[in-house]
Parts: C-alpha cells; structure tokens; sequence
C-alpha cells in the first residue's frame, strides 16, 4: 500500500508522474470532474488549518468525490482518549483515503501502519508536510521549468519549520541544487538534518544570516514564518519572531526571474508590496496545491487499485538494510527496528495482518538493544510516541539511533 508520509516515500519517478498529473488536469479540468465519483476522502485534522484543509476539500470535489472528516479534535473521539490507531481503524469503514494533520510528529506514521487503506500526511507537528513540497515542486516546475541546477535560499523558521525540511529533502534528488539557508541562530536547521545535507548527494548547502548577502544568487527564495504555536518558551519567540522581513528594497538585489514562495499564512515576514511584484509567486502556489493533490489522490487510489506484490517481494528479511524516509534521498541505508516499551506503559496491537505497511517503509524487525540494557525511548516530548501507546521503532543511521516517527536522536 502507497502512503505519502514523506516527501521521500515518493520515487522521483512517481514524485515526477504525480506532478505531470496536475499539469494535465490543470490543461483540462472537465475531463477529470467524474475521476474519483462514489469515492471518499477523511481530512482528520487535529489542528487548525485553513489552506490545506480546503485544499483537500476543492480537490476531492472537482474530482467528483466527496469528503468527510473533522477539523478540530475537540470534534473528535479524541477527546474521549481514542488512539490514532483506533480511529484510522474505524474510519476506513467509511473512506477510500486519509489526509491527516496532527500536532504530534509521527501521527501519520501510525496511521499508515493501521488504515489499511492510503495515508496522506498533512503535516505533523514541525515534522513533515509532503503535500506541501509536492505544491512547491510542481510551482518551481511551472515558473522556472525544471527542477535541477537551482539555487534555493530558504529563509526565516528552518528549525520548526516543516514545509522547509521536506522540501529540502525532496530537492536533494535533483542535480546540481545549490541550498542558502538564512537564518538567526536560535532558529537554524536541526542538527539531524544538517547532518542528512552532509550526506545528500545531489545538494550543496551553506548558511547565511542576511537576505542582502544571499539574494543576489538566488533562483527560489522560500519565505517562513516564525511559527509560535511551535514554541515552548514565549520569549524565545518574542526575541525571534521579526528576524527577517523582505520588501521590495531586499527585492531589488534579486535577479529579475527569481520567484518568492511561501507555504503561508505569512504574518509580517513579506511586506504587503512586494504583492505586486511578478516574482511573487505564493498566491499562484496555493492553487498549485489543489491541482496537486487532485493528482495525488487519483495516483493513490489508483496504485491501492494494482494487485499487491508477493509477500515475499513486500517484506524484508530478518535485519535488511533498505531506504527509506530520509534516508533514501541521500541514497543511504537505515534499519527500523522495534524498542522495548516500559513495562507498564503498553502498546497498541500489532497492525492488523491486512493492513501492515512495514514493508513499504522499510520497517524490519531487528530488535536492538541499549548496551546498558534499557529501554530504547524517544526523548522528544511533541513525538506521538510520548502520548500515545504505540509501538517505538528506531532507523539505525549513520549518526546513530533515530526515532522512527519523529527522527529525534536517541543515542
């Protein structure tokens, strides 16, 4: 079973079959009004959004399918303590497809592995939002026509900043990508994706803390904002929140085909000016995003539709090394493997036998243990793994232990 979980789950041939997809409906929106008639998607969001939620919405719709779902889950059984698993499970009842946000990075995760039915992750926590990237890629695509030997500078929120992790991870497939990360110290890149840039081979990347000193060699600028729901502390953010502001004085030291995205909402990090600039392209990307997961959802359904590869084929052996999410965009191999859960913490069941896709994310089940012997657990506090029973899974990478779910560091 497809999910798209990270931007990586996708093949560059898929990623490129997805894109050409939404180029096509975008040339002849009529022929595709009945594609997905008598069918459902799920938007299980569990916070708020506005642009990717009716996004899902318009796309399913102009498919000539139909939605259900939630957008709050105070709206939800959550509330009443039901797991993510347990509420995939109900849910496939009803729907042919899952989008998903959850604050909790690795919630989709955990919904893949039970839905038996495709996962979409809308974004999860400061983690990931591949639907995201593929709006950027296909908006990249249509304004500067490829995708290689680019000069990307991302600049504002890279630390919590999901749009940019992902969006990194997807470019660092293409040739000759040249990536400025600009940023004030408290907000750099996590360290555990610097180390992944260190191992992309198709990338370049240095750091800037100016957008006067990067924006002359740039072909994308990618604007963030400083996101607050993402901080523990008020006054970090406070301290942070207007680090970088691009008006049209900044705009005047870019190339004149230069394009400014951003995943919005923006809040004061783009001046209401530069709106009129032809280079600003982030209005045209939120459209962008419907015909992109219009695309998404036809190629989903209809790969969950091909007969499934043999068992043998899907599942790894015993300790297999095989790519996967980060992983597989530097080329590099990981291991997942399940942890030890504290004794009286529990865990949900195991996925059911019909609706497992360890395989399909390299999941393999080579227990390693801690050399003092205790328990594998993962230390980040926005992980779903440190509120909800499931099952810890680790990739062994190059730089050591890493949460499955959240690729926090373990050891």
């Amino acid at each position: 079973m497809q999910h798209l979980i990270d931007p990586t789950d996708l093949t560059v041939e898929k990623t490129g079959e997805i894109i050409a997809l939404a180029e096509e409906i975008i040339a002849d929106r009529p022929r595709f009004a009945d594609a997905c008639r008598g069918r459902k998607l799920a938007t299980l969001f569990y916070e708020p959004s506005t642009r990717t939620r009716l996004s899902f919405t318009a796309a399913m719709m102009e498919l000539g399918g139909q939605v259900i779902g939630f957008s709050d889950a105070a709206s939800s059984s959550v509330t009443k303590g039901e797991t993510v698993a347990d509420t995939v499970r109900v849910i496939r009842c009803f729907a042919d497809i899952i989008a998903m946000r959850h604050h909790k990075e690795g919630a989709p995760l955990v919904a893949s592995r039970y839905a038996g039915i495709p996962v979409i992750n809308a974004g999860d926590g400061s983690h990931s939002h591949p639907t995201q990237t593929l709006t950027d890629l296909l908006t990249i695509k249509r304004e500067k026509g490829r995708l290689d030997r680019l000069t990307v500078g991302f600049c504002g929120d890279l630390k919590f900043g999901r749009t940019v992790h992902s969006l990194i991870r997807a470019l660092a497939r293409y040739e000759g990508i040249r990536v400025v990360l600009i940023a004030p110290e408290e907000l750099r890149l996590p360290d555990y994706m610097l180390q992944q840039m260190q191992e992309f081979t198709g990338i370049t990347f240095r750091e800037a803390r100016t957008l006067e000193e990067a924006m002359p060699e740039l072909d994308v600028l990618y604007m963030t904002r400083v996101q607050k729901e993402r901080f523990l502390d008020e006054e970090e953010f406070e301290r942070v929140r207007d680090s970088f502001v691009l008006d049209a004085a900044k705009l005047r030291a870019a190339r004149p085909d230069m394009i400014v995205l951003h995943p919005l909402p923006r809040v004061n990090e783009i001046a209401p000016e530069v709106d009129s600039d032809p280079r600003a392209a982030y209005f045209r990307q939120v459209e962008n995003g419907k015909f992109v997961r219009m695309a998404l959802i036809l190629k989903l359904l209809s790969w969950a539709a091909e007969p499934a590869a043999s068992s043998d084929a899907a599942t790894p052996p015993e300790g297999a090394e095989t790519a996967c999410g980060a992983n597989a965009a530097a080329g590099a191999a990981c291991k997942v493997m399940p942890g030890t859960a504290s004794p009286d913490a529990g865990t949900d069941a195991a996925p059911d036998a019909d609706t497992v896709s360890d395989a399909a994310c390299g999941l393999t089940h080579a227990a390693i243990p801690a050399p003092d012997g205790t328990p594998h657990r993962c230390p980040n506090p926005r992980c779903i793994s440190a509120t909800e029973p499931v099952e810890p899974l680790f990739r062994a990478t190059g730089d050591g232990l890493r949460c499955a779910y959240c690729e926090t560091r373990v050891r």
